[in-house]
């Protein structure tokens, strides 16, 4: 029991590390939570900063869900459950970071990282869509919303177990939480392109 805690508490660090406040920082002199849309993902970086240090937070951010979950499941191979506590975990550690007042980003990125390990098929179709979506209409946040549903209907088919199909379903309920603003922007069509 302490050792799954101590694990899920490490994939929560990991996802807590805010990159898209620190590259935009560094590189930039600014704070991207007062630029744009307030937000430190990867969407945000690009409208702030440019697409390149958007493309870097993009793969720091999953890569911060893939490696504790890859380690668990490495060191840890008979525990599916705790691979995808380890997943949720950062996931929620990106979205509600301790060190910003539980206020972070909106999540997919650290998603698509989780799911790379544990249901690289629907990562990689999520991904496919979120790409097509976003150079159709460059709009990230309908991008995201149908790139969640596709990893969650690919997960359905392709999970190894039952606890990754059910992660990827929470990942999509939780994406939609977090786009919630998004969504109604939508609604109104007043959401901006990046």
């Amino acid at each position: 029991m302490v050792l799954t805690a101590l694990w899920v508490l490490g994939g929560y660090l990991s996802g807590s590390v805010p990159y898209g406040l620190f590259v935009v920082r560094h590189f930039v002199g600014k704070d991207v939570r007062d630029e744009g849309s307030g937000n430190i993902g990867a969407t945000n970086v690009a409208r702030v900063a440019g697409k390149q240090l958007g493309v870097m937070v993009l793969l720091l951010d999953a890569l911060k869900g893939l490696l504790p979950v890859l380690l668990a499941r490495v060191l840890v191979p008979e525990e599916p459950w705790l691979h995808a506590g380890v997943g949720l975990a950062a996931f929620l550690g990106h979205c509600f970071p301790v060190w910003l007042r539980f206020e972070g980003g909106k999540g997919v990125a650290t998603a698509l990282g989780v799911l790379l390990v544990l249901l690289p098929w629907a990562a990689l179709a999520g991904f496919a869509v979120y790409a097509v979506i976003f150079a159709v209409w460059r709009v990230s946040s309908i991008g995201s919303l149908a790139g969640a549903l596709t990893a969650v209907a690919v997960g359905a088919f392709t999970a190894a177990a039952w606890a990754y199909g059910a992660l990827a379903a929470i990942f999509l309920g939780l994406i939609v939480f977090t786009h919630r603003a998004n969504i109604g922007r939508l609604v109104r069509k007043e959401e901006k392109k990046v």
